[in-house]
């Protein structure tokens, strides 16, 4: 005997209610699947233009400060104190430029606290680097001038790998600051204008670059007062005229000119702005300010390395395996500091 059919209609329209759900979600799983479907879309990946142009500084730098590295290294008779410094310079500025890279990987890629205490750890040590070892030139500059009869001698290798030893211990110690906990992670209030940097830590930072600029400032007149006197020295020896004095003269200042100016001009911006500013300014203004420091690394080896005598012409031999006549029979001039 058959039950009530009202009971079987129902039933059977239950069940085609049921059946079409189901068919529904399985074509709304499809739907997500398959291509050209619509469905809701996913949001997408927005890069900031200001670090697309740091990461492209990070990579202009790191080429061309590895080409001096590989060019001191490859050759043994770049030994001397000056192209050991020479090297400390182009190795911070390399690590500088990686650290670019690097942090712009890891802020679209593989975003984590671990990694931008990492990154901002290397940029922070090997800018610092950087600009101690551009000090440490500078006093091999001044001690090459005013000791020039002792300058060649085993005291002046100790004393550079002291100096050495002393600016990547420093900087390196900086650059794990805020990985030891030195950060603005848990408190936001104390981030300066480079998260995950404090304020202090910046301060820090900031006030060390000012008074190291003083003391390169310092040096620098007083090389340039050599280098005057040294000039007029040899003028008088040589029965020079007084033009060529002023000309020879004339080119070491400039030269001295060149190295302060670019090197404030690229950093002071920066450094006042974070001396003063702090994580509620516009990021803009840190971007505009800290892009001209970047600038520095990659000025560093046009004016320190390839601009040295010894190193072109072991560029030249890498190269084209000779050496211009135009390099070899050049001397060097007092003007040449």
């Amino acid at each position: 005997m058959n039950g009530d059919p009202k009971a079987n209609v129902s039933g059977w329209l239950r069940d085609y209610l049921d059946a079409g759900a189901a068919v529904e979600n399985v074509s709304a799983a499809a739907s997500s699947r398959v291509p050209g479907v619509e469905s809701e879309p996913e949001p997408e990946l927005v890069v900031n233009p200001w670090d697309i142009v740091l990461c492209t500084s990070g990579t202009l730098i790191s080429c061309e400060n590895a080409i001096v590295v590989l060019i001191i290294l490859h050759n043994p008779s770049l030994r001397a104190p000056m192209f050991l410094l020479i090297g400390s310079l182009a190795l911070a500025d390399l690590l500088a430029g990686v650290g670019l890279i690097v942090n712009f990987a890891f802020a679209y890629l593989l975003q984590s606290e671990a990694t931008r205490l990492v990154t901002i750890g290397l940029i922070v040590a090997s800018f610092s680097a950087s600009v101690c070892s551009l000090l440490a030139i500078t006093v091999d500059r001044y001690l090459s001038l005013y000791y020039a009869l002792t300058y060649h001698s085993e005291r002046t290798v100790t004393f550079t790998y002291v100096m050495l030893v002393m600016l990547w211990g420093t900087s390196i110690c900086l650059g794990l600051l805020p990985i030891l906990g030195w950060n603005c992670l848990r408190d936001e209030s104390t981030c300066s204008v480079v998260r995950p940097l404090t304020k202090n830590n910046t301060a820090v930072l900031s006030i060390s670059f000012l008074f190291m600029f003083a003391l390169m400032l310092q040096l620098y007149i007083q090389i340039c007062k050599i280098v005057m006197r040294h000039a007029h020295q040899i003028a008088l020896q040589h029965h020079f005229l007084a033009t060529s004095h002023y000309v020879t003269t004339r080119r070491g200042v400039s030269t001295l000119a060149l190295i302060l100016g670019t090197f404030a001009a690229c950093w002071m911006p920066f450094t006042l702005y974070s001396l003063i500013a702090d994580y509620t300014y516009p990021a803009i203004y840190t971007y505009a300010t800290l892009l001209p420091a970047t600038y520095n690394s990659i000025i560093n080896p046009v004016i320190y390395a390839f601009r040295n005598q010894e190193i072109q012409k072991a560029l030249c031999l890498i190269c084209c395996g000779c050496i211009p006549s135009s390099l070899s029979q050049r001397t060097r001039s007092p003007s040449d500091v």
